[in-house]
């Protein structure tokens, strides 16, 4: 699994420098770890049962509630004011192998301690396979409002080679539960598996839309060091991975998610309208306030960074003895924010003011025209946006912006 970055070491209280309220979208991210297998590609910070070395799902939501209260004491302490969360994000692992009730804990912490803004999107992640109509509608009631399914692909030979455990049935059984229940939709997919076919990724990407769900992710696969299927292309069982054979998927799926009437808003996210968005996802491109409940979740307040212990055997340990899951911290500098601001907001569909750019960026802004990876349209009016052709060489575009 990916290591935690490095940082300075978190105080064992949790406490964070006093900082004024910063204006922006307030959101609660949730991380769940549970998984019943491993799939081959995941370097996620998720455990199967015989990794917990003690923990239980009922025990890990009782040490999960105990940081939700923590969390309200620290902000305090710090002269931060507690704002509603205007997204929430239970993520994983596989949340939905936690019973509903115990979901309907935890945002009922949430909204007690914290509070949930009127309107606030709350998304659950869930593998088809281990949601029902009644946990759906269970879950709905609870107060999430978005399921995002962990599709993947629709073709059972790729679904094999990722090791997921679902069929393509399931989704389309699970999708049509979450409607029936009043949720809105999303489903995560991947694209360029080892040996996945152009043809096969059309049928995924035709799936999906046959679903006629509300959103569409599609993640490029990236082969993680460490990983099964790593350890399988190194053994030379499977083929490594072909750059040219993902840029050709992602047109693919811009060119046919497009026709159905999906439009991009970040460099691997479509939606139908802008009101089937993820809203929370919009809020880290954004550089928005959130806070990372779980082990080895992420969280980013006025500035600050950290990051809790990542097994949930220390995470208890740490709860139980009324200390802080923090594990390390960073405080961005002014130029590290603003770098960020590059890194983050060049992928969304509105790109980013090119006034708030370093001279050395802007002096840059030329060549990226003429390259076709921004719109020059969109840079006379003062915005730097992706074309078709830069959201392909994102990564590139970035780096020709932040270097000196």
């Amino acid at each position: 699994m990916a290591s935690l970055p490095r940082g300075e070491v978190a105080p064992r209280d949790g406490s964070l420098p006093v900082a004024g309220l910063a204006e922006t979208q307030f959101g609660v991210y949730i991380h769940i770890p549970f998984c019943t297998v491993r799939c081959g590609y995941c370097d996620f910070n998720t455990y199967t049962a015989t990794e917990l070395r003690g923990v239980t799902r009922q025990s890990f939501i009782d040490d999960l509630l105990g940081e939700v209260r923590m969390s309200a004491d620290i902000l305090r302490a710090s002269g931060t004011p507690l704002r509603p969360a205007a997204t929430v994000f239970i993520g994983g692992g596989t949340p939905t192998l936690v019973p509903p009730d115990d979901i309907a804990r935890t945002l009922d912490a949430v909204r007690s301690i914290w509070g949930i803004a009127d309107g606030a999107e709350v998304t659950i992640e869930a593998n088809p396979d281990t949601v029902s109509p009644e946990s759906l509608r269970d879950l709905a009631a609870a107060g999430v409002t978005r399921v995002s399914v962990g599709m993947q692909s629709a073709v059972p030979r790729v679904l094999d080679i990722l090791d997921r455990t679902h069929d393509p049935e399931s989704v389309a059984l699970a999708i049509r539960g979450a409607k029936e229940a009043g949720l809105q939709t999303s489903v995560d997919l991947i694209y360029g598996t080892p040996s996945e076919t152009l043809d096969e990724w059309r049928t995924t990407l035709d799936a999906a839309i046959a679903l006629e769900t509300d959103h569409v992710s599609a993640y490029s696969l990236i082969v993680e060091e460490g990983t099964a299927l790593e350890r399988r292309i190194r053994r030379g069982e499977l083929a490594p991975i072909d750059d040219d054979v993902h840029a050709d998927m992602y047109e693919l799926a811009d060119a046919t998610l497009s026709g159905a009437g999906f439009d991009w808003y970040e460099v691997s996210n479509w939606s139908r309208s802008t009101d089937t968005r993820s809203r929370h996802n919009l809020s880290y491109w954004t550089g928005a306030d959130w806070w990372g409940f779980g082990p080895g979740a992420h969280s980013h307040i006025n500035g600050v960074r950290w990051w809790n212990v990542k097994h949930p055997a220390a995470y208890a340990e740490r709860i139980a003895a009324g200390d802080s899951p923090a594990l390390e911290r960073e405080i961005l500098e002014t130029d590290q924010r603003a770098d960020e601001v590059v890194l983050l907001g060049i992928r969304v569909r509105d790109g980013i003011g090119i006034d708030g750019l370093a001279p050395s960026a802007r002096t840059s802004v030329a060549g990226l025209i003429a390259d076709g990876l921004v719109d020059g349209s969109a840079a006379l009016a003062g915005r730097l946006v992706l074309t078709d052709r830069g959201r392909l060489l994102a990564d590139l575009v970035v780096r020709t912006l932040l270097s000196d």
